[in-house]
């Protein structure tokens, strides 16, 4: 029997031309194509780890090696400096002013974290309580406290508590209170402390209020029309609804604020230096002092040492605990 020929070349299998590429082979000709072409993002970006590497990292490096060797005014200009292995860190274990500093800094980072974050949620919502016009007065006075530069600000803070011609202390007498008639607020170690703190807060509600408003515009209002239609209200509606949503938000804000606070130096040099009595000292300004009065290089690297070492703790429990949280939910 034969076939007939329409039939033959129906069933004839076909053979591609010669250079032609099957569909089975093109899926592996791309794999290759992008394994050759896969160096290519890692040499646009290495100009730019380059760069940082060789800014922040030599200062790193450098900063470590210091911590573990003999390094005063002396090896700074002679050089040579000798390897005394954890001495340093031994010499500030057992510095009781040390661990004063410690404990100081802890308590500055927690109370400044907790008013940046209670602030600037309350800022944040009622930001979006508020009509358009409100609105963005709002947002522009907290973005022009944002931008002023922190030096510009610590100096119109010092200007406002000056003792004798400082509005402050001004109003505070026209209330009656004239206990603080020429009242010198730079001279009480927790007023000073106080001061600062009022002063660091008021430099990062913006960033942390913005932040949060940005966040809370993307929360979809059926969350919210379908919690008060169970009867939520107020602080229900925060809890169930706005925190949840925006966990991950509040934990970033939060972990940035603790880096921002903890390395707080510029307004602590520029109002007090650490005083009156080393009561507003903390670990900046604790190794900038070692540094500049006693000419303590080397123990000043180890106290930066510390301040990383002690604040990286801080941010992992943070986070191990954010997400334990995450997980259980």
């Amino acid at each position: 029997m034969t076939v007939p020929s329409e039939v033959a070349v129906r069933t004839t299998p076909h053979t591609p031309e010669h250079g032609a590429s099957s569909p089975r082979d093109r899926p592996r000709r791309a794999d290759a194509r992008r394994g050759r072409t896969s160096f290519w993002p890692y040499l646009l970006v290495a100009p730019t780890v380059l760069l940082v590497g060789a800014v922040l990292g030599y200062p790193v490096v450098r900063n470590v090696v210091m911590s573990f060797q003999e390094f005063g005014l002396r090896e700074l200009v002679q050089g040579a400096p000798a390897f005394v292995g954890l001495a340093n860190y031994r010499e500030l274990f057992a510095d009781r002013v040390f661990w004063e500093v410690v404990v100081r800094t802890l308590a500055f980072t927690a109370v400044n974290v907790v008013l940046i974050m209670v602030l600037s949620t309350l800022v944040a919502l009622l930001l979006a309580r508020l009509g358009r016009v409100l609105r963005v007065a709002v947002m522009t006075g907290l973005v022009v406290v944002w931008a002023m530069p922190v030096i510009a600000a610590t100096t119109v803070w010092q200007w406002l508590f000056q003792s004798r011609f400082g509005v402050v202390n001004w109003v505070l007498v026209q209330l009656g209170l004239e206990q603080f008639q020429d009242y010198s607020w730079l001279a009480n170690g927790s007023a000073t402390f106080a001061l600062i703190v009022v002063l660091v807060v008021w430099q990062s509600v913006p960033f942390a209020a913005l932040t949060l408003y940005a966040g809370l515009t993307t929360v979809p209002a059926e969350l919210f029309e379908a919690a008060r239609i169970d009867g939520a209200a107020g602080w229900a509606l925060f809890r169930r609804i706005t925190f949840p949503v925006l966990r991950s938000l509040f934990g970033l804000i939060t972990s940035l604020e603790v880096i921002w606070v903890f390395k707080c130096f510029v307004q602590i040099w520029a109002i007090s230096e650490g005083g009156p009595n080393d009561a507003t000292t903390t670990l900046p300004v604790y190794a900038y002092q070692v540094a500049q009065t006693l000419n303590r290089y080397d123990l000043a690297g180890a106290v930066s040492v510390i301040t990383v070492v002690v604040l990286t703790v801080l941010l992992l429990v943070y986070f191990r605990q954010s997400l334990r949280q995450e997980t259980d939910r």
